[in-house]
């Protein structure tokens, strides 16, 4: 099959580059290795990990404590209000 020109207006797929190469020069065939280099590696990524999601925890308390207040602050005037209609109501007085 003649394959086909770029500019063909038959052509309804997108190009793509079929000479492609992924690069698994270096790829090995398991995760497990003896390489200190490797193992230090390994152990500095899984301490900055840590790290992080140490610090987003952090974070997270620190964001849920200020939403609480903005909560709190906001539903007062709510529970006032409900408070001063009940207290009208009791009293028995005309609405108008």
């Amino acid at each position: 099959m003649k394959p086909s020109s770029p500019g063909d207006p038959r052509r309804t797929f997108p190009l793509t580059d079929h000479s492609f190469h992924a690069g698994f020069g270096e790829w090995r065939s398991s995760w497990s290795s003896s390489d200190d280099e490797d193992f230090k590696h390994r152990q500095r990524f899984h301490n900055l990990s840590r790290e992080f999601l140490m610090e987003a925890a952090r974070e997270r308390a620190r964001e849920m404590a200020v939403f609480s207040l903005v909560v709190i602050a906001s539903v007062w005037p709510v529970i006032y209000m409900v408070v001063t209609v009940v207290k009208v109501l009791m009293r028995g007085r005309p609405l108008v």
